[in-house]
């Protein structure tokens, strides 16, 4: 968890994520971002300086996949495109952006919000409503982690993430401790039958079955974004 700048940034609750996009964030063009962080797993950067060609077709459709320009990300590496989920697909269609914008997020005067902008925005709705130890980067946490539990493999969230190796992305995944829990558990299908006390040898019954746990006894439920009002 990051406190004072320091630190992992924390990975988001379902009730986080609520709150913050009903109460938290005000403007629709930070939910518009902030939601194109959560459901692409993408960096501050990376949609900051996303244009609207990126996301729209001629006709102003939203597209099929979002591309994410290779000089715009973190090592400029190479170019991604990311599949629209629903409820991003309905976040990018209900906002209101002239087409003729160069950028889908413009700063104030000309060009991009600027990554610290963002940044200072996302800090400001978390006072708002509580929430502690998150930053701009928790979106992209909270997304691959997301992922992980949900079974995905590593190699296709690394297609996801734009990490450069896996071992980089394992960085990002959070390991709860329900998960340890239940990978300890999982042992005792290995239990032998253990005689006790002395000369009275009692056998330990033990029904593997019903003791061969899932590893994710507690699958997070999929994430989605309340309808709001704008203020």
């Amino acid at each position: 968890m990051k406190v004072n700048g320091h630190g992992r940034a924390k990975i988001l609750t379902i009730e986080e994520i609520q709150i913050l996009f009903s109460d938290g964030l005000k403007l629709e063009r930070d939910r518009v971002m902030f939601g194109v962080m959560l459901f692409t797993a993408c960096r501050i950067n990376e949609a900051c300086t996303l244009r609207t060609t990126d996301v729209y077709d001629r006709r102003g459709r939203v597209m099929d996949e979002i591309i994410f320009r290779k000089q715009n990300t973190k090592g400029k590496l190479a170019t991604r495109t990311i599949p629209v989920f629903e409820d991003l697909r309905i976040l990018l269609t209900d906002y209101r952006i002239a087409r003729q914008e160069k950028y889908l997020f413009p700063g104030r005067l000309e060009g991009h919000i600027q990554p610290d902008s963002a940044s200072r925005i996302f800090r400001k709705a978390c006072i708002s409503v509580g929430i502690v130890g998150a930053s701009t980067h928790s979106f992209r946490r909270t997304a691959l982690t997301q992922m992980s539990n949900g079974g995905i493999p590593l190699r296709v969230i690394q297609e996801v993430s734009g990490h450069r190796n896996l071992g980089q992305l394992q960085k990002y995944l959070e390991v709860q401790p329900e998960q340890v829990r239940g990978a300890i558990a999982s042992l005792s299908m290995l239990s032998p039958d253990i005689p006790l006390g002395g000369d009275k040898c009692h056998e330990i019954l033990i029904d593997k079955k019903s003791t061969n746990l899932d590893l994710d006894t507690h699958p997070e439920a999929p994430l989605s974004i309340p309808d709001v009002i704008d203020d």
